[in-house]
């Protein structure tokens, strides 16, 4: 009995030892090519001597792709929650190693030689992304949508927004360190974590870097999981979302400098541009291009609050003064002015009509007044509600203990 029980300590402890790299395989039906994934895995494992394992994050398989990741030697994760992201999760959260590099189970990526990858990390790397353009691309591996629009497009966006060195931003095969998967606490379920694990890093300032990697053409017989468009807009849309600043900011203040320049040249009489006289009418759009504007700007602000919220962004300098003490008075009084102003101009206007009897005006010189009350008067109310609303997101954090941004 005491020999067992010794026996079965040792069991333990050797299953729960700390390992230099897991190996990390997202499946989802693959009993065609995932036996040959892990195949080549343990092997490249064992002739450099490294102590790892192969985990797979399976995903609901109803292939036998479970079992027979099982009977080569893997490591099974039951991963119940749909996704890509999901199942990458689910396996980098149960994997012992210091170190993870993650692939797809199609074979389109070498299992057996991840020597680049993995000699990055160990010299301090944090993420270490693999790039097919670099490494090579053989024939009928990626189709021409991606290799020639999407993946340069969707990179150089991110590349934009996001200030990563990254040339390559949706390789699926990549390697990190089990402490920086934990530092950049990645949300999303679905195709979107690629591109959220990239993001992450550039903006948390992580340490960065590529090697070439060949992608080979899928050895599956069925259609892949992957929809081009439909995927490649997932991406676009998480990246925009991700980045309030050129979704919402930047947009929102191109439109305030050009409605508050065209109003500002218009207000004191007409203009000729081009041979086209523009009058009230045009000043007239110019201050729905300012409100347009300042709406955008309130948008970006309420994304950055919510993105910190739920832990999408880190904490910065804006978001703590958003979320400031005196953010809802601060609002409240800027707003109060700017209404105050257009009620005044309001007031002029109407003492203006009174002084000819309240009766016809020309119009041209009213709206000249009008306008920008009216301006002043809206922009001035989307400031006191956007306050309001800012203080009620941060109450909703503040009740939320897990869900709060760290101090």
């Amino acid at each position: 009995m005491g020999e067992r029980h010794h026996t079965a300590e040792l069991d333990h402890a050797h299953a729960t030892a700390p390992l230099e790299l897991s190996v990390i395989i997202p499946c989802l039906n693959e009993a065609e090519t995932l036996a040959v994934c892990i195949d080549k895995a343990r092997a490249f494992l064992e002739r450099r001597g490294i102590a790892g394992e192969v985990v797979v994050g399976d995903n609901g398989s109803t292939d036998g792709s479970r079992e027979l990741a099982l009977q080569h030697g893997a490591r099974v994760v039951p991963v119940p929650v749909r996704g890509y992201g999901a199942a990458l999760q689910g396996a980098c959260k149960a994997a012992r190693g210091r170190y993870l590099i993650m692939g797809d189970a199609d074979d389109s990526y070498d299992f057996s030689d991840l020597t680049p990858i993995l000699e990055r990390l160990r010299a301090g790397d944090d993420l270490v992304m693999g790039n097919r353009f670099r490494g090579g691309i053989k024939l009928g591996a990626m189709p021409w949508k991606n290799r020639y629009l999407g993946n340069p497009v969707l990179s150089g966006i991110g590349r934009l927004f996001f200030g990563t060195p990254i040339r390559d931003f949706h390789c699926g095969l990549r390697g990190f360190s089990a402490a920086a998967f934990a530092r950049m606490d990645l949300r999303t379920t679905g195709m979107e974590f690629a591109s959220e694990m990239v993001i992450k890093a550039s903006v948390g300032g992580l340490r960065i870097s590529e090697v070439p990697v060949t992608l080979s053409p899928d050895g599956r017989s069925r259609p892949p999981h992957l929809r081009p468009w439909r995927d490649g807009w997932r991406h676009l849309r998480f990246m925009l979302l991700y980045s309030p600043n050129w979704l919402f900011l930047i947009p929102g203040l191109v439109l305030v400098a050009v409605g508050l320049g065209v109003g500002g040249w218009l207000l004191p009489g007409p203009r000729h541009f081009f041979g086209a006289e523009l009058d009230v009418h045009t000043l007239l759009y110019a201050g729905l291009a300012v409100l347009l504007g300042v709406q955008s700007v309130v948008f970006a602000l309420f994304a950055r609050v919510l993105a910190v919220r739920d832990r999408l962004r880190p904490v910065d300098g804006l978001f703590r003064f958003l979320t400031g003490k005196a953010r809802l008075e601060l609002g409240l009084v800027a707003g109060a002015l700017l209404a105050l102003a257009g009620l005044a101009g309001s007031a002029a206007a109407v003492v203006g009509w009174r002084q000819h009897g309240f009766g016809p005006l020309d119009p041209r010189s009213v709206l000249r007044e009008v306008i920008p009350s009216f301006i002043a008067i809206a922009i001035g109310g989307q400031v006191v509600l956007a306050s309001f609303m800012l203080s009620v997101i941060q109450l909703k954090v503040r009740r939320d203990d897990a869900g709060a941004p760290p101090a």
